[in-house]
């Protein structure tokens, strides 16, 4: 305990001491900064300070300045504010060449700052030079850095959208410069806005190479402006219309029908030829080109060609002429050989090909019609481009020629025999004969006999027991087919011929084997809305209704199941078997019901019979018992009397 207390002493004297210490130091700091703070004092108290004689005028700037008085002062500001100018964002104003460097051009514009342009700028200026006056548009006037901002590209745009504006509300004329080719016309440069020119409207005649006109400066009209995106069109073409209009005028007042006029081809198309007349423009249509068969101008003329035309007809009001070109020379029939008759043999080539036809020219102009029935002895009408094509050259007999009306008939069917002649000694009716199938209907099928003898075998006629909706079921195209001529009607050409007849008809023995109610077994073939169609023996085929083919388990029968039939309907005539499935079970379950009843009714019977012979039994005996009962009764009654 004692050695503890002296440990506290120690540690309570060694923190007085640094306390003391502490204290020590913050005294001497004090009187070190108190020591420093009176000489400086001291130091600037010894300085020598200059000070103004007087008071400083504090107000001085609103007094006046300098030696000028108010009235000075207020003159020399009006001067300095005479020598600017007044401008405005987003006008256009004029400025004068400063200086040039390698980047930009300085403007003096009369402002407080000059104004810099890029000299990419003045590109159109290459003569640019110090003292120039140019326009120049106000975009800003001081950006960022206190500069004064200024377009001359905007200004020229700007001015030239004035000056298009006003081209286009005073119809007046405008120059441009021809800058480059575009799809459908050329851009024209117009006072540094971009103009679009169509091809339609660079000439009155059609242009052809639009590049001619590149580089060149030309006078326009504007017709359009779209002021929502900037487009203008300009049009050369008006400025030539209005010349020509009077010339037309004067042209087609001097026309007359049948005048003949020399023309330069001007444009071509496929229906005919424009010719300018010299400031009027005539159609030339392809039909009055050449007597011949043309299929387009171009084979005839071509452009540029200067030829000579004969006024047809003209429209004094829309303009409109009318011209030919065939009528300058003879027509072809007039030359036509005075010989030929109905007929005459003629060769020609064949021009044009119809759905009904073909037409054969004899001589340029001179045209007949081979019509498909006239190509061929068959009755069986078959496309003409099964006969000729265009380029044939071949031989034809004239039928009918009518030189008033320039209309001429031709065949080349006559020029071979006449398959029909003898054709009774040929095709007896009931001959069997081999054909060829050219044809199919939905009604039948067409053979050919030989080249120009053609047959009709009707669909009914094909088969004894199949039943065809449809001839293609039973043969094709281009197939041989043995058939039995069946009428022949020569004076109107028409042959009926069968197959079915090359056999005997299978349904006199169908008749006696599918009887009424008779079962037979089948395959179903198809399954349809209405009814089964079944295959039977001997490749008959009989329907089976809907309601008939329901089995035993209220299913369906099924296309390629086999089941068993019963006869419900046989005609003969009309060849239709009509058969069921469903009546079998159920002619089964009805006789189940008949033998069940029958059995039933024989047991009543026998038991009705031994209850009747019991009855009679009963009733012997009770009768039996009545009798004795009545000649005791009577016995006793007679006792009674005898005892009386």
């Amino acid at each position: 305990m004692a050695k503890k207390q002296e440990v506290e002493k120690e540690l309570a004297a060694k923190n007085a001491e640094l306390q003391g210490a502490d204290t020590k130091v913050v005294k001497d700091t004090e009187k070190i900064e108190s020591e420093a703070d009176s000489k400086l004092i001291e130091e600037i108290k010894s300085n020598t300070w200059i000070t103004p004689e007087g008071e400083f005028d504090w107000d001085a700037s609103d007094k006046g300045f300098g030696n000028y008085s108010e009235a000075e002062r207020a003159k020399l500001e009006e001067q300095y504010a005479g020598t600017f100018n007044q401008i405005n964002q987003g006008e256009i104003i004029e400025g004068t060449v400063v200086s040039i460097n390698s980047k930009d051009v300085v403007l003096n514009v009369g402002f407080k700052s000059d104004g810099l342009v890029s000299l990419s700028e003045f590109r159109d200026l290459p003569e640019l030079a110090v003292g120039d006056v140019v326009d120049v548009f106000v975009e800003s006037q001081e950006d960022a850095n206190g500069q004064l901002v200024l377009s001359r590209k905007r200004a020229k745009t700007q001015k030239s959208w004035e000056a298009i504006n006003e081209a286009l509300e005073n119809d007046a004329i405008i120059n441009g410069f021809v800058k480059s080719r575009t799809k459908g016309g050329l851009i024209v440069d117009i006072k540094g806005v971009e103009a679009f020119l169509p091809g339609s409207q660079i000439d009155i005649k059609p242009i052809r190479d639009y590049d001619v006109y590149v580089g060149k400066t030309m006078e326009f009209k504007v017709v359009k402006i779209n002021h929502e995106f900037k487009n203008v069109v300009v049009s050369h073409k008006v400025l030539i219309e209005n010349d020509l209009e009077n010339q037309k005028s004067e042209i087609v007042s001097k026309l007359e029908k049948g005048q003949v006029l020399e023309g330069t081809v001007k444009n071509i198309t496929d229906f005919g030829v424009f010719i300018d007349l010299g400031g009027v423009d005539g159609l030339l249509h392809i039909t009055d080109i050449s007597w011949g068969r043309i299929e387009h101008p171009k084979e005839v003329l071509s452009l540029d060609q200067t030829i000579n035309v004969v006024v047809l007809d003209f429209d004094d009001e829309k303009k409109r002429i009318a011209l030919g070109l065939k009528q300058l020379s003879e027509h072809p029939w007039e030359s036509l050989d005075k010989d030929l008759a109905v007929g005459s043999k003629v060769k020609g080539k064949i021009v044009t090909v119809a759905d009904y036809g073909a037409f054969l020219e004899i001589i340029p102009g001179v045209e007949g019609l081979i019509h498909v029935s006239e190509m061929s002895w068959s009755q069986n009408l078959r496309s003409p481009q099964e006969f000729l094509k265009v380029s044939d050259e071949i031989e034809a007999e004239i039928l009918t020629l009518d030189r008033e009306e320039r209309k001429m008939s031709l065949g080349i069917k006559q020029l071979t025999p006449d398959p029909w002649k003898n054709i009774v000694e040929r095709y007896p009716v009931g001959s069997k004969q081999t054909a060829v199938v050219k044809n199919m209907t939905n009604f039948g099928v067409f053979v050919e006999l030989e080249e120009g003898i053609d047959g009709l075998i009707h669909i009914s006629d094909l088969s004894w027991s199949k039943k065809i909706n449809h001839p293609n079921e039973f043969t094709k195209v281009g197939e041989k087919l043995d058939v039995v001529v069946l009428e022949l009607d020569e004076e109107n050409r028409k042959l009926s011929l069968g197959h079915k007849q090359l056999e005997e008809n299978p349904w006199d023995t169908f008749e006696t084997i599918f009887t009424i109610d008779s079962v037979h077994e089948g395959t179903v073939l198809k399954v349809g809305d209405k009814g089964d169609i079944v295959a039977l023996q001997y490749g008959v085929e009989g329907f089976c209704p809907s309601k008939h083919s329901v089995k035993e388990d209220n299913s369906a029968l099924k296309v390629d199941e086999v089941a068993s039939f019963k006869i419900i309907e046989f005609n003969k005539e009309n060849k239709r078997l009509v058969i069921s499935h469903s009546r079998i079970w159920e002619d089964e379950r009805a006789e189940a019901r008949v033998e069940e009843f029958n059995a039933r009714k024989k047991e009543a019977k026998v038991a009705n019979n031994a209850v009747k012979k019991v009855k009679d039994s009963v009733e012997k005996s009770t009768l039996g018992d009545l009798d004795v009962l009545a000649q005791l009764k009577e016995q006793m009654e007679g006792d009674e009397k005898n005892g009386k």
